[in-house]
């Protein structure tokens, strides 16, 4: 592994970069759950109007599949990029879920403060679980979050949600090396190894390179759910959830999702 150390009056400023970056149209679900105010199956973005939307039940939840709440997802992102956000009573919002959550996804993110997990999926109280690392990589202890999420709480999706313009993908390619950013950095680095064999520059100068580490981190965080998470691959397999990812444009609010 290749790493460039650091003298004590270069951490400052390398630290200062890493932070700079990272700090269908069918109804999905019944009108008991979202009720939407324009038609249904609208292809243009500009034509999605808000939804009225309350707290899921348990009943409500059980009746999704992944494929609905994907789904859900995607139509929620259309509205955040054309600026057509739901209106929530977030205050009544917050008596229904006093009592219990029924999410219908666990979303791991990065860190970033750029990226407002809820809003870019158009989601509200109750709706969603969140995990947030710098890097959008997978741990132990999100692993278990997430196991949580789907086994215990009920959630049908796993999406992991990596970003353009991401320090912390930045540092590990270029190898910064400060306190405990250097083994944080250590998770991203397969995303990097693997494209060893890239003839251009790999540095966070090129941006082609970037974008396909940025790329390969989401792709490899999910191959790694499913190694080393025996429960959510055994649900996977069964239909119970699926495991998704995608990469938001910081210029657009789009979401892309990555085939795998």
């Amino acid at each position: 592994m290749i790493r460039t150390k650091i003298q004590p009056l270069l951490a400052c400023c390398l630290l200062g970069i890493l932070l700079t970056g990272c700090a269908q149209n069918q109804p999905a679900v019944a009108e008991a759950v979202e009720e939407k105010t324009d038609k249904e199956g609208s292809e243009n973005v500009s034509d999605i109007k808000p939804l009225v939307n309350r707290v899921l039940t348990r009943e409500e939840q059980a009746k999704l599949t992944p494929e609905e709440v994907l789904t859900l997802l995607k139509e929620g992102n259309q509205r955040f990029v054309a600026g057509t956000l739901t209106a929530r009573d977030h205050s009544k919002q917050v008596r229904e879920a006093a009592l219990g959550q029924y999410p219908k996804a666990v979303i791991l993110s990065c860190l970033d403060s750029r990226v407002p997990v809820e809003d870019v999926f158009d989601r509200g109280i109750g709706d969603i679980f969140v995990a947030r690392v710098a890097g959008n990589f997978e741990n132990t202890d999100i692993l278990g979050s997430m196991e949580f999420a789907c086994k215990v709480a009920g959630s049908k999706l796993v999406f992991v949600l990596g970003h353009e313009s991401c320090g912390a993908v930045n540092g590990a390619i270029d190898g910064v090396e400060l306190g405990n950013i250097t083994s944080m950095l250590a998770n991203i680095k397969p995303a990097v190894d693997h494209f060893k064999d890239y003839k251009g520059e790999k540095t966070s100068k090129n941006p082609e390179f970037v974008k396909m580490v940025i790329a390969q981190n989401v792709l490899g965080t999910i191959d790694r759910i499913r190694i080393n998470s025996p429960i959510l691959k055994e649900m996977e397999k069964q239909g119970e959830i699926k495991i998704v990812g995608g990469v938001y444009n910081m210029q657009t609010g789009e979401v892309d999702l990555l085939e795998q």
